[in-house]
């Protein structure tokens, strides 16, 4: 299956749309007025990927929505690869930012780490879209400068304070797309997990000898007594996140 990807289309021709450097702006060029706005046609996008998923975002499907013809679309946004760049960069620009600038360094990264989950929830199809070469336009720009700050006070170098955010938002991003996991699985099978391990616990207690698996068995009993299931979303993310701020902690002394 093919992943979506960001930075895939024409670097000149996305940086341009991103920063809104549009034909009408270019000295000597000249065109007709537009009825539609960028910000319009990331929005319709963006409540498209929301409702259906990424793969439902279309060039087509998109114009559609608007009211435009296909071809019209194209003097807007070069094709899909640009417009999931500024699907991406608007939900960049736009998500909050909760950060107490008057408390401490953890207090302020756990907000950063928050405020991206949100994002995640409220846009599912960001966690699922590789990242490893960002859109550069000025919500990323913005994102990185305010997620940056958190950290400042902690003593750590630059390269160190980068590898801190990236580590903190690879295990926002990892969580989001295990939660993504636990929703879809309800939803195809219009079970809750514990409506799930309810369905299947006669055949478990046929197939599963606690005394081969005793750690496993006891383990698995009070993790699903404490998570009505085998999984949770909330937990697994409290407690991940207490660890990467417990090691981040231990950086900060070192420095």
């Amino acid at each position: 299956m093919a992943t979506d990807r960001s930075s895939a289309g024409d670097p000149a021709r996305t940086l341009a749309l991103l920063w809104g450097l549009t034909a009408e702006e270019k000295p000597g060029r000249r065109g007709p007025r537009q009825a539609r706005s960028t910000g319009e046609i990331a929005a319709v996008a963006i409540a498209l990927a929301d409702a259906e998923g990424v793969d439902a975002v279309t060039m087509r499907r998109v114009a559609q929505e608007l009211g435009l013809s296909p071809m019209a679309l194209y003097t807007y946004v070069p094709g899909k690869a640009e417009l999931l760049d500024l699907m991406l960069d608007t939900v960049y620009a736009t998500m909050p930012r909760s950060t107490p600038a008057d408390q401490g360094w953890r207090a302020r990264v756990t907000a950063v780490a928050d405020d991206n989950r949100a994002l995640h929830a409220a846009h599912p199809w960001v966690a699922a879209v590789s990242t490893s070469r960002p859109p550069l336009g000025p919500g990323l720009m913005a994102k990185y400068e305010y997620e940056l700050r958190a950290f400042e006070g902690t003593g750590l170098p630059d390269v160190e304070l980068d590898a801190a955010l990236t580590h903190l938002l690879g295990f926002v991003q990892t969580c989001a797309r295990m939660a993504a996991d636990e929703r879809g699985a309800r939803q195809d099978s219009a079970m809750t997990d514990e409506q799930w391990w309810a369905a299947n616990a006669d055949l478990l207690a046929r197939v599963f000898d606690p005394e081969r698996y005793p750690v496993a068995a006891r383990v698995g009993a009070a993790a699903g007594a404490a998570h009505g299931g085998a999984y949770s979303p909330d937990h697994a993310y409290a407690f991940g996140l207490a660890r990467v701020l417990d090691g981040l902690a231990a950086l900060v002394k070192e420095r």
